[in-house]
């Protein structure tokens, strides 16, 4: 999800490999009364990040989003997520929850997603994923809050994957023709793709991103060690429908052809309609210890208290 200075989305044009280039389209009507949002002082925001301790897997996980797997079932979940805003907004009305695990050679990332209503239809890779519903991470490994990743992925197994070397607020620009090679997507759907009339569960997603390209903006360039901390976030953007002609569609204003603005719902709160916070993510500190063996406390860095 990428956020304009309106508290919107924006959209960045395609980047070539020789070239990059940006642009931000801001998405916003004004044709039909919206509620009206007064920008976050976020000097005064509540900031408490999100920590989560992910454990070591011994073994590779089959990546199909059935996280059947005696790891996955060791791991914990992560609280069910909340407004991009926090507490200043409304609980979300579907639940989200995600987990972690990693080893040699994968950080891996599971969500679980309540959803009355399967809905994508986005299919080409780096297409803009937000336009349908989708699940996304952010990671900034070494904390700087700049030269960080962005994935993210619909129902269908469709990704886009992009890098910023700085936030759009300091100039950045989004690096689309980053890839991250070697990534797995894995969806296991409870329910009915695109088929209005019957009552979805929801989805899953699991995900398996290789050490080898995330540790590119890493410290010293290699994956975490036991006891390293990294920057993390996650958000799920989620658009109300109606069904439509055999389909779904975005519900609209009244009165207008514009739709209702998205839901943002996230696991670390970042205090406005903004997930290029960096600097308000989450923390995930990665342990030795194998998944299910034993708990180990999340050690805080006091020189970021």
């Amino acid at each position: 999800m990428d956020v304009g200075p309106h508290w919107r989305k924006q959209i960045v044009t395609r980047v070539s490999m020789a070239v990059l280039v940006g642009g931000v389209l801001s998405a916003l009507s004004l044709t039909a009364p919206v509620e009206q949002r007064v920008a976050p002082d976020l000097e005064a925001a509540p900031f408490a990040p999100r920590r989560y301790v992910a454990y070591r897997t011994a073994s590779r996980p089959t990546i199909d989003g059935k996280l059947d797997e005696p790891a996955w079932a060791a791991a914990a979940w992560t609280d069910a997520f909340v407004d991009i805003e926090g507490d200043r907004r409304p609980q979300p009305r579907l639940r989200t929850r995600a987990k972690m695990l990693w080893d040699e050679a994968h950080f891996y990332v599971a969500a679980e997603m309540d959803e009355p209503d399967l809905w994508a239809t986005l299919t080409a890779r780096d297409s803009v994923i937000f336009h349908d519903n989708d699940f996304e991470i952010f990671i900034d490994p070494d904390g700087d809050t700049h030269a960080y990743y962005e994935l993210e992925v619909n129902a269908l197994e469709t990704a886009w994957d992009l890098m910023l070397l700085k936030p759009y607020r300091d100039g950045g620009r989004a690096i689309d023709a980053w890839d991250i090679a070697g990534l797995q997507v894995g969806v296991d759907l409870r329910g009915t793709l695109n088929r209005p009339g019957d009552r979805d569960d929801g989805w899953t997603v699991e995900i398996a991103m290789p050490w080898r390209i995330l540790r590119e903006a890493a410290p010293d360039r290699k994956p975490p060690q036991p006891g390293d901390r990294w920057r993390v976030n996650f958000s799920r953007v989620q658009w109300q429908l109606d069904a439509a002609g055999g389909g779904y569609q975005k519900r609209l204003k009244h009165g207008t052809k514009d739709p209702l603005p998205e839901d943002n719902w996230v696991w670390s709160p970042q205090g406005a309609i903004n997930m290029h916070l960096p600097e308000r993510w989450g923390y995930v500190q990665f342990s030795g210890t194998p998944s299910g063996s034993r708990a180990e406390p999340f050690v805080e860095d006091p020189n970021e208290n």
